[in-house]
C-alpha cells in the first residue's frame, strides 16, 4: 500500500514537473498574495490601538487614513497575486491531466489480450477516470490549501514570536499536536477509505457486466439474481461509507474541542500581558484574527488530510495497473517483422493456459508461402490456441514459432499485426461511422478505395440502404448491425488492410447461404497470394483448401487435402463430414 502511495506521487510529481516554470511562478505568486494577507492584520491592530489612544481628532484621523492606504493597498496587491495564480493554475492543471490521461490510455493498451479478459471494462474506465481525478482534487488542496496553511501558519509564528515569545510558543505547541493527531486520525481512517473505494469499484464492474449482459438477464430470468448481487456489493459500499463518515464525525468533535482550549487560553494568558502593559488593545484584534485564520486553515486541513487520503485510495486502484508488469512486450532489440514469403513455422510448441492444463502438444506445422491452410477438430482441440500464438495473444510455452525465419519474440508486435490481418468470427466494431470502422484497416485510404472493399466485401448495397449510407453510425461493438453485417464490415476491413498473412476465424459463420456465396468470391480474391490460415467447423467451407489440419487434444491427428482425408477410414475428419453430411441429408 504505502508502495502505490509513493508510486502515485511519483508519477504525478513526474508530470507535474514537464511544467516547471509554469508551477514555480504559481507557487510564488499565491505565497506572495499569502504573506500579504497575514501583513494586513497588523495594520488593523495599529488601526484600532489609534483609536483607543488618546490623541487630537485630526492627528488621528491622519493616522487613520494613513492606515486604511496600507490596507487598501496591501488587499490590491494580494489580490493581484491571487489572480495570477488562478490564471497560472488554469495552464498547469489542464495540462498535467491531459498529459496523465495519455499516460493511461497508453499504459493501459500496453496489457496483453489476457489482461483485459481478465479485467471488467466498466473497471478499466473508472480507474482511468478516477486517476485523473484525483489529480486535479489533490492538486487543488495542495495549490489553494496546504500551501496557504504553510505560508499562513510560518507567518503569524513569526509575527507572534515578535510580538511576545509565550504568545508564539502556545500556536507552536498547540498546532504541531493539532497536526500531528490529525495525522495519526487520518492514517488510521485511511483502511477504510481503500476498502470503501475497492467496494465501489466492484459495484460499478458488475453494474457494468449487467448491462453488457441485458440480454442474458432477461432471457435466462436472471433479474432477481442479478438484482440481489447488485444489492449486495451496494450494501458493503453504504455500510463502508456510513462507517468513513462516523469517523470524520469524530474527528470533527475533536478539533472543535481542541480550538475552543486554544482560543480560552490565548486570550487568558493575553489578558495577563495587558495587565502588565505588554500587549494592547490592537495586540487582541491582530491575535483574534489570526486564531480565526489559524482555525479556518487547520479546520481544513484535518478534512483535507482525510480528503487527500481518499484521493490517494481512489488513484491507487490505477496505480496498481500502471505498476503491473506487461505480460508481453517487445524485447530491447526487437526488429520489424519483412514479410517475403509469408511462411509460418512452429517447431516444436508447447503451450500451457496454466501449470495443469497444457493445451497444444510438441507442435510441429510448417505453412508454406501463399499456402491455404484449414484448421479443423472438435471443441479443445487447439485451433484458437494457434491463432492466438501467432498473433502474440499469449506467449508459447516451450519452442519456437517464426515468420519467413523470423522469430516472433524477436519481432515488433507492431510490425506482426501489420502484417498479419484476421476476420474473426464475432467481429467487433468501433461506436463509430462505416467508413471509420472499414477504413480502420488501412488509415490513410481514400474514401474510393474504403468503397471498393466494400463492394468486394459485398457489404455496399446494405450500407447504400441506411439514411447516412458510410457515415451511418454503428453503435457500441456494431449492435446496429446483424451478425452477418458485421462479418461483411470485418471482410471489409481485411480486403482494404490487403496484409500478407491471412487468418479467417470463421468468417462466413454468420451469413446466410446467400450471402455467403456472394462473399465467397471476395474471399477468393482477399486470399490470392497470401498465407492463409482458416479455422472452420462447418467442413463445407474449407473443401477447396491446399491442407486441412485435423487437431486433436493439443496434436496434429491427421493432414492431407478433403479428398485425401475422407479416405481414411475411420479418420477424424472423415467422422466428421459424415456428421454435417448427414445432417444435410437429414434436414
Amino acid at each position: 500500500m504505502k508502495y502505490n502511495t509513493k508510486l502515485t506521487l511519483k508519477i504525478y510529481w513526474q508530470h507535474s514537473l514537464k511544467y516547471k516554470l509554469v508551477l514555480f511562478t504559481l507557487f510564488f505568486s499565491l505565497v506572495v498574495g499569502s504573506v500579504m494577507g497575514i501583513i494586513t492584520p497588523l495594520y488593523y491592530k495599529r488601526f484600532f490601538d489609534i483609536l483607543t489612544t488618546p490623541q487630537s481628532p485630526d492627528l488621528a484621523r491622519q493616522g487613520l487614513m494613513a492606515v486604511l492606504v496600507a490596507i487598501t493597498a496591501l488587499h490590491l496587491i494580494e489580490w493581484i497575486f491571487w489572480r495570477v495564480g488562478a490564471l497560472l493554475n488554469n495552464i498547469f492543471q489542464p495540462k498535467v491531466l491531459a498529459d496523465l490521461s495519455n499516460y493511461c490510455f497508453a499504459n493501459l493498451h500496453k496489457h496483453s489480450f489476457s489482461y483485459f479478459n481478465n479485467n471488467f471494462v466498466g473497471s478499466l474506465v473508472r480507474r482511468v477516470n478516477k486517476f485523473t481525478t484525483s489529480f486535479e482534487r489533490m492538486a487543488d488542496k495542495i495549490i489553494w490549501n496546504i500551501l496557504q496553511l504553510a505560508v499562513y501558519i510560518i507567518s503569524i509564528l513569526i509575527i507572534l514570536f515578535g510580538r511576545n515569545p509565550a504568545l508564539g510558543t502556545i500556536v507552536l505547541v498547540w498546532i504541531t499536536v493539532f497536526l500531528i493527531i490529525n495525522w495519526v486520525l487520518s492514517g488510521y481512517k485511511m483502511k477504510y477509505d481503500v476498502a470503501r473505494s475497492a467496494a465501489e469499484t466492484k459495484t460499478t464492474a458488475v453494474l457494468a457486466d449487467t448491462i453488457t449482459n441485458n440480454v442474458n438477464v432477461k432471457l435466462f430470468n436472471g433479474y432477481a439474481r442479478e438484482r440481489k448481487l447488485y444489492a449486495s456489493v451496494v450494501e458493503k459500499v453504504r455500510s463502508l461509507r456510513k462507517l468513513t463518515w462516523d469517523l470524520d464525525a469524530v474527528f470533527e468533535g475533536v478539533q472543535a474541542l481542541l480550538m475552543i482550549a486554544l482560543e480560552v487560553g490565548m486570550f487568558y494568558f493575553a489578558i495577563g500581558l495587558w495587565q502588565k502593559g505588554i500587549l494592547t488593545v490592537g495586540d487582541f484584534v491582530l491575535i483574534q484574527s489570526y486564531l480565526l485564520t489559524i482555525f479556518l486553515r487547520v479546520w481544513d486541513f484535518g478534512k483535507l488530510m482525510r480528503n487527500m487520503y481518499e484521493d490517494m485510495a481512489d488513484a491507487e486502484d490505477m496505480t496498481i495497473v500502471l505498476n503491473t508488469p506487461f505480460e508481453i512486450q517487445d524485447s530491447s532489440h526487437a526488429r520489424p517483422l519483412r514479410v517475403k514469403k509469408g511462411e509460418l513455422v512452429f517447431e516444436n510448441v508447447y503451450f500451457n493456459y496454466h501449470s495443469n492444463r497444457a493445451i497444444l502438444h510438441d507442435l510441429n506445422l510448417a505453412v508454406k508461402s501463399h499456402e491455404r491452410l484449414a484448421l479443423v477438430g472438435p471443441s479443445g482441440a487447439g485451433k484458437t490456441t494457434i491463432i492466438k500464438l501467432l498473433f502474440r495473444m499469449h506467449e508459447i510455452s516451450g519452442g519456437r514459432l517464426s515468420i519467413d525465419g523470423q522469430d516472433i519474440k524477436k519481432i515488433t508486435m507492431e510490425s506482426l499485426w501489420k502484417n498479419v490481418s484476421m476476420v474473426p468470427q464475432d467481429p467487433m466494431l468501433f461506436h463509430r461511422t462505416l467508413l471509420e470502422n472499414i477504413r480502420y484497416g488501412k488509415p490513410e485510404a481514400t474514401d474510393g478505395e474504403v468503397i471498393k472493399a466494400a463492394k468486394l466485401a459485398n457489404c455496399h448495397e446494405f450500407i447504400m440502404d441506411f439514411p447516412d449510407a458510410y457515415g451511418t453510425f454503428v453503435g457500441e461493438r456494431g449492435v446496429k448491425l446483424s451478425g452477418g453485417e458485421r462479418q461483411r464490415v470485418a471482410i471489409a476491413r481485411a480486403i482494404l488492410r490487403n496484409a500478407p498473412i491471412l487468418v479467417l476465424d470463421e468468417a462466413t459463420s454468420s451469413l446466410d447461404s446467400e450471402s455467403e456465396r456472394l462473399i465467397q468470391g471476395a474471399l477468393d480474391n482477399l486470399m490470392r497470394a497470401k498465407t492463409v490460415i482458416i479455422i472452420a467447423h462447418r467442413l463445407s467451407t474449407i473443401m477447396k483448401t491446399d491442407r486441412i489440419i485435423v487437431l486433436n487434444k493439443g496434436r496434429i491427428a491427421e493432414e492431407g487435402s478433403h479428398k485425401e482425408l475422407l479416405q481414411k477410414k475411420s479418420g477424424i475428419y472423415k467422422r466428421l463430414w459424415s456428421l454435417q453430411a448427414g445432417g444435410f441429408i437429414q434436414a
